[in-house]
């Protein structure tokens, strides 16, 4: 969701705020009096009352105002919504009449609560300009109008347009020469300055949309915009969070933001996965719960088209492998929602979603069932029947627990896997078609190789039913024209190798599975790149042997070392990508074709890396892609799922059928779908759902039609955009020759009166071109088969699919031996398919649950029993009575770090001692010895570094980019699952009992400043319990009163830090000695078959 538009005022104030910043010294006199007025004011004891709002700004008793709506209403004006030339006292009784108050604006109603008070400005009608700012793929584009104000009309035929080149800067000269020639001579000079630094904060602050209507300009050389629409790429918030300052995206006017949508937007926020919830009719009766951003774009399609689109109640997402916590307090916000208002006729709620690549549907499903047992007495009061399709990794298991649930609550639920269709399941909830049609989802039949339900709905759009196109006019931004069109994408071939930036290891490993079975002579993966580490190996899979794949720490090394490398599959964060791709492509001799997998890149940069890229010839798949996969040949990533799913869609071997879709979740439905209905798939890309792909249809639909092997073609576009016309223009002529089946998702968007952001960044139209229904229609009218709907693509692929073999054009193969690959271990015993006998055990200590425990107490039950140990140790180490507080934090730092489990190294070395018959000091040191850099030494280096961050004035930010530059980890800060939503409870108390109890506590607070920043790229990047504990106690030391800070600093260099964690973890090993000789356990001896005996290095 990368455009976000912004309230007038907000704009206007960053116009005003930064304008300066962009004008090379030119002073430009712009109006910035601006006041956004809430319902607070209208409370008199509030900060934001009236009565306030008159001390902070005495100019509102200075002059007469303008004052309006300041909600995303179009047209104002003429709406009555807007009043002017008002003194203060009538903009107040204005607005106490409208505030809170329902208004109808054309077709929409909503309550009005913000408004913005301005000055009223005298001026001419020759005063008036208008001036929009946009960006397209290519370029940016300025349009101007000598004319402006509200009759301006048409501007896109009237306005004067100026394109300006992504690398390029634009100049007054330009401006004059070509917006400004119906502009007084007067006022040129000023007016174009006033532009081009209007254009440099566009580009500066990353808008994507800048609209002032009118531009007044009056002779004293005041700029006033009286009326600006804009909109900030949100995604570039990491890039000018300190520019925007405190800024909100309002809902569009009509739709309210409910609560529940602020909490799912606050746990997508801190979360890696995508999370996203919009409310369209609270009072609907089909709700969904759909996993994918494309395929929630199809499920509310197939709700809309069968006549259910106005009891549709809500809009959203859950995908990008969300754990069990978020999963459940998303499916409990829905349930809270469903049950608010009772219908008579009951509720229908949908739990779907395409195949899945790499999420694990059963964890995922385990999130629902818990929010299910919470809700049931509710569910049930309210009638809800639930209807379940979902496929992907460990889908089995999922479907088969959520039955039991279904037979342990009491509730029917329909369940169907992957050989139903992907949105058979919505005619069946509404009640369209007969369950009996459609046999649920038995694990014991799992497999069948039919599809659930006989062929219905095999139409196909003609020109002469499609809707026109507005105009009969085709986009202009760029030349789109098939003729001379190249495409820099290269084909994958079975010797195409390459580099994985990002230590991506289930996903290398599940590229060299996918080769494995292809028969492939070596691994498609190279190496990896991973600046973090040094140079060394990790060990993976060929077949059932183990290889060894090389780690480097920079991308150059990575290509000089692997000259047969041509592909980067790029999986740095969206903060990353920028910065690695930019890297990848100084070496385009070698690397032609890059996949950056990130969602949330900025649009301002990803048109940066495709101009270059296009410079350059390299090939881009991405943003916001899984990648692509041309079976029997090569895969990008996760592309194509589990193993299970690669067998079941055949894809270990090519068939005639290649497809090219924007989302990524949805190519895997493809491959099923297309699997189910033709001999398969040849090539199939997902070029990524933001705005700008890095490659767009027509590159690879090209490609497919240059291509002998390819016999038929796919396309799955979306709403927003223009790419799709590209398309049309090459079949009307005649570059494309090959049938194409093509479908457009967001047919829904028609049904809402206000404007819907779906869930890829792209996927929101601009205007009526950009439509799913227009594209739909112009596909079929230039040539394309397009069906009535999602919900028959898989018949009409079939019919295209039966025609060409019927002709001879397709001659079907005799179907090869499935091949074979072993299971990975992890994975089979998650399923419940082996069991492995323990190698220790252990009776002392549990670190599995919540909360870590000693002999079954746990560790806040401990703390509680306050042992007394700190006063001891502050006489014996530093010579000083400490107050009661710093001893008892230094007792539960003990009791804390005491023990960890007897899996962890320096537990394990004393184990391994004690069953060899060592007495318990050897047993002891041989535990202790093990304490260094790599093991408890991350606390003296988090105190050091957080410590001389807050000593040099550091703030947060500049630390975490300073260590990031540096290529340095920050010690104290990650956990291998904890985030914040689903915290450690360790890390929860010491924090607590420092700000509770400490007099200050400026490490540790600047260290959760760290934290704020980290878990906004990654959400398991918390401050742990190393890092809470360093941080507090270098807090503890300087602020006790026992110690200066030389002293204090003189301390922790000395290593008492470090003392702490000997002392405490001494008790745990001292225990495990003890339990072991219970417990009369022998002499241990690693097995053999838990070494990869590597003899050839």
């Amino acid at each position: 969701m990368s455009a976000k538009a912004i309230r007038e005022y907000h704009g206007k104030k960053l116009a005003s705020r930064w304008i300066k910043s962009y004008s090379d010294g030119d002073v430009y006199n712009l109006e910035d009096r601006a006041l956004l007025v809430t319902t607070n004011s209208l409370r008199p004891e509030d900060p934001e009352s009236f009565s306030a709002l008159v001390s902070e700004n005495p100019w509102l008793l200075e002059t007469n105002l303008v004052v309006k709506p300041d909600q995303l209403i179009k047209r104002r004006g003429k709406a009555g919504l807007l009043a002017i030339n008002k003194t203060w006292p009538e903009v107040v009784e204005w607005i106490k009449d409208r505030m809170n108050k329902e208004c109808q604006v054309e077709t929409v109603s909503g309550i009005l609560d913000h408004f913005i008070v301005e000055p009223f400005v005298p001026h001419a009608q020759s005063d008036e300009y208008y001036v929009c700012i946009q960006n397209f793929r290519n370029n940016d584009e300025i349009l101007f109008y000598h004319e402006g104000g509200v009759d301006v009309g048409d501007v896109d035929a009237k306005a004067e347009r100026l394109q300006i080149g992504i690398d390029e800067k634009v100049t007054r000269d330009a401006v004059i020469a070509i917006l400004l020639k119906h502009v007084p001579a007067s006022r040129q000079q000023y007016l174009a300055g006033f532009i081009v630094a209007l254009f440099k904060l566009f580009r500066g602050l990353n808008f994507v949309y800048l609209e002032i209507n009118p531009l007044v300009m009056t002779d004293d050389g005041r700029i006033t915009p009286l009326d600006m629409a804009a909109k900030l790429d949100e995604t570039a918030h990491f890039i000018n969070s300190t520019q925007w300052g405190s800024i909100d995206f309002p809902a569009p006017f009509g739709r309210a933001e409910f609560p529940e949508e602020s909490y799912i937007k606050s746990l997508d926020q801190t979360s890696g996965s995508s999370l996203k919830l919009t409310i369209l009719n609270q009072y609907g009766r089909v709700w969904t719960m759909v996993a994918g951003g494309g395929a929630s774009v199809v499920y509310a399609d197939t709700i809309s088209d069968l006549g259910f689109g106005h009891e549709l109640a809500n809009y959203g997402e859950y995908s990008g492998a969300p754990s069990l916590m978020e999963t459940y307090n998303y499916a409990r916000t829905i349930f809270k929602l469903m049950c608010r208002h009772k219908n008579p006729l009951g509720k229908i709620l949908i739990i779907g979603g395409g195949i899945a690549n790499f999420t694990d549907v059963a964890a995922t499903f385990r999130g629902i069932q818990k929010a299910l047992r919470e809700y049931r007495d509710e569910i049930i009061k309210n009638n809800i029947s639930i209807w379940v399709r979902r496929a992907g990794p460990n889908y089995q298991e999922g479907l088969k627990n959520m039955r039991a649930t279904s037979e342990e609550l009491g509730l029917h639920i329909h369940l169907y896997g992957p050989e139903t269709h992907m949105t058979a399941v919505v005619p069946l909830a509404l009640g369209l078609r007969d369950p009996a049609d459609y046999p649920e989802f038995d694990v014991a039949t799992e497999n069948r190789e039919m599809m659930a339900a006989t062929r219905q709905n095999t139409g196909a759009t003609t020109a002469s039913e499609a809707v026109p196109v507005e105009d009969g006019k085709l986009p202009t931004e760029t030349d789109y024209g098939a003729e001379g069109h190249t495409h820099a994408v290269s084909d994958l071939t079975p010797d195409s190798r390459a580099i994985v930036y990002g230590l991506q290891t289930t996903a290398v490993q599940g590229m060299l599975d996918f080769d494995f079975m292809c028969k492939r002579s070596k691994p498609s993966v190279a190496c990896m790149v991973f600046p973090f580490s040094g140079n060394h190996y990790t060990k993976l899979y060929w077949g059932t042997e183990e290889t060894l794949i090389p780690v480097y720490t920079s991308i150059g090394e990575a290509v000089a070392k692997h000259p047969d490398t041509s592909i980067m599959i790029n999986f740095a964060s969206f903060r990353s990508v920028y910065e690695t791709v930019t890297d990848a492509l100084n070496y385009s001799s070698q690397i032609k074709t890059i996949a950056i997998i990130a969602e949330g890149v900025p649009e301002s940069q990803t048109r940066q890396i495709i101009q270059r890229a296009n410079a350059l010839n390299v090939g881009i798949i991405g943003p916001a892609t899984v990648g692509g996969i041309k079976p029997g040949c090569f895969r990008i990533g996760n592309t194509g799922g589990m193993l299970d799913n690669i067998i079941m869609s055949k894809l270990y071997r090519p068939g005639s059928v290649a497809y090219v879709s924007k989302s990524g979740g949805m190519s895997n439905e493809l491959n099923n779908i297309i699997s189910r209905n033709s001999n398969g798939v040849y090539e199939g890309v997902a070029i990524g759902g933001d705005r700008y792909p890095g490659s767009l249809f027509l590159d690879h639909i090209l490609r497919y039609n240059d291509n002998p092997e390819v016999k038929m073609m796919v396309l799955l576009g979306e709403v927003g955009g223009i790419d799709e016309y590209a398309v049309c223009e090459a079949i009307k002529s005649g570059r494309i020759t090959k049938p194409l089946v093509a479908w457009v998702m967001g047919t829904c968007a028609s049904i809402f009166p206000y404007e819907v952001q779906f869930g890829h960044a792209g996927a929101m139209a601009r205007g009526n071109l950009e439509t799913a229904a227009a594209k739909n229609a112009a596909l079929g009218g230039a040539g394309a088969i397009v069906p009535e709907s999602f919900d028959s693509i898989g018949d009409t692929i079939y019919r295209v699919y039966s025609d060409l073999v019927s002709k001879g054009v397709i001659v079907p193969k005799p179907e090869p031996p499935v091949p074979k690959i072993p299971m990975d271990f992890n994975w089979a015993k998650r399923l419940g398919l082996i069991r492995k006998p323990a190698n220790f055990i252990s009776s002392i200590s549990d670190d599995r649950g919540d909360e870590l425990s000693y002999a079954g107490m746990p560790i806040s039950e401990a703390i509680n029993e306050e042992i007394g140990v700190g006063g001891v140790l502050s006489l014996l180490w530093f010579r000083r009575r400490l107050p009661e507080y710093a001893t008892k934090f230094i007792e539960m730092v003990l009791m804390v770090s005491a023990d960890h489990g007897p899996a962890v190294s320096g537990a394990h070395n004393t184990i391994v001692a004690a069953r060899a018959g060592k007495d318990l000091v050897s047993s002891l040191a041989s535990g202790l010895l093990t304490i260094g850099p790599r093991f408890g030494g991350a606390l003296d280096e988090a105190a050091a570094m957080f410590s001389h961050a807050v000593d040099t004035g550091m703030d947060a930010e500049t630390f975490v980019k300073t260590m990031r530059k540096n290529n340095k980890l920050i010690m104290g800060i990650g956990h291998k699952i904890r985030t914040l939503q689903n915290p450690d409870m360790r890390v929860q108390l010491v924090k607590e009992f420092a700000k509770k109890n400490f007099p200050r506590t400026p490490v540790l607070d600047f260290a959760l400043e760290v934290e704020a920043i980290t878990t906004k790229k990654k959400a398991t990047l918390i401050l742990n319990v190393d890092g809470c504990i360093a941080a507090c106690f270098v807090d503890l030391l300087r602020d006790c009163g026992a110690f200066d800070k030389t002293e204090a600093d003189d301390l922790l260099a000395n290593g008492c830090l470090n003392g702490l964690f000997v002392t405490g973890r001494t008790i745990g090993f001292i225990g495990h000695f003890i339990d072991q000789k219970r417990l009369k356990q022998g002499l241990y001896r690693h097995p053999w078959d838990d070494i990869s005996y590597q003899t050839d290095l």
